[in-house]
């Protein structure tokens, strides 16, 4: 296990005047499982690139426990990876595949065995040990690669989006074998996604990066709760969260022609507008007129949940949101119903820089 920490790193591939990460400060304590989140191109992937010494850092330094491994070569940092593509041998049997690691490292064959037969047993793979990959299930063949770097027991277990190559119903049933996995091993883990789903059911703490910056980082409820800015806020969130600019006015903040009620205090440095975010189970029905209506387009029927997606008119315009209602009853399409918020579960950022403002 291992301390990990990035201090001002920053990588700027040639041919460009924007790094791909930019002064990314973050540490990452012992035994925690941290996961990267962020879109395609947010710089995610090549942090952990650069800590696996894939990539150069350009400026900053990179720390394991301490010591700068800035430019350490990768087989000297005792890190194992995980890809998105398994790279498993094909003409090797599992069991080959992973303790080919050990082989190469001149370990003895009979503590290969032991390690491999170990790993095998925590992965469910011990009946598998002499097939071919070819003759596994994507989520068989994700579980030796998994195998593959525990055997190595390295100091941090790095995860390039593992689950990407997996249908929706084994990504959901893998990630939980992961994430309880970490937790037996209790190994500094890095994981990285796009999903944020992921993000959020999996890490200790998540942090999102946007453009090689980083946004934020904090555990998956703080992020849900508090989010930083309006970026984090409509990221993390399935549907995301509603965000409109909105006037101010002496009782509060008016959405459509309904005015939620916010003290002053909340609204320090702001005049005329502000940008407001409220999530889809933040609204409530009304059977009474609110002044938000909501001309509903779509309903998404989930079980327990129901998701009406359609339009409100606010500042003069139709504006897109998503209500969250009970699943048993919900309203039919092509009607239209009135809304109302529920107390203090808006959120409020600048109107200029996004920031979130205090509660």
């Amino acid at each position: 296990m291992a301390q990990v920490a990035y201090v001002q790193a920053s990588r700027i591939y040639p041919g460009s005047d924007t790094p791909a990460v930019d002064a990314l400060d973050l540490e990452v304590a012992d035994g925690e499982f941290l996961v990267l989140v962020g879109p395609s191109g947010s710089g995610k992937s090549t942090a952990l690139r650069m800590l696996a010494g894939l990539e150069d850092v350009d400026a900053g330094e990179i720390r394991i426990d301490g010591r700068d491994v800035s430019d350490a070569a990768p087989k000297d940092r005792d890190i194992a990876m995980v890809f998105q593509n398994y790279a498993l041998y094909p003409h090797m049997t599992v069991g080959e595949n992973m303790g080919f690691a050990l082989k190469l490292a001149g370990t003895p064959k009979a503590e290969i065995k032991d390690r491999v037969s170990k790993a095998a047993g925590m992965l469910d793979l011990t009946a598998y040990l002499d097939r071919k990959p070819k003759a596994l299930s994507g989520g068989q063949r994700q579980r030796v690669a998994m195998g593959r770097a525990i055997v190595r027991s390295p100091r941090v277990f790095l995860m390039d989006e593992p689950l990407s190559n997996l249908d929706a119903k084994l990504r959901v049933q893998t990630r939980s074998e992961i994430a309880n996995l970490q937790r037996e091993l209790n190994t500094t883990t890095l994981y990285v996604t796009h999903d944020q789903t992921e993000a959020m059911t999996m890490g200790h703490r998540v942090a999102v990066l946007k453009d090689g910056l980083l946004q934020q980082v904090a555990t998956p409820r703080e992020l849900y709760d508090t989010p930083a800015n309006v970026f984090v806020a409509g990221f993390i969130g399935s549907p995301a969260m509603n965000i409109l600019t909105a006037p101010v006015t002496a009782d509060g903040v008016t959405v459509g022609g309904l005015t939620v009620p916010v003290p002053r205090s909340a609204l320090t440095g702001v005049t005329d507008t502000v940008t407001i975010g409220i999530r889809p189970e933040s609204f409530e029905l009304s059977s009474s007129p609110t002044g938000l209506q909501l001309d509903v387009r779509l309903v998404e029927e989930l079980g327990a949940d129901a998701y009406l997606h359609g339009t409100v008119r606010h500042g003069g315009e139709a504006q897109q949101m998503v209500v969250r209602v009970d699943g048993r009853t919900p309203p039919v399409m092509g009607s239209t119903v009135d809304l109302s918020v529920r107390p203090g579960e808006q959120h409020l950022f600048h109107p200029e820089d996004g920031r979130r403002l205090a509660a």
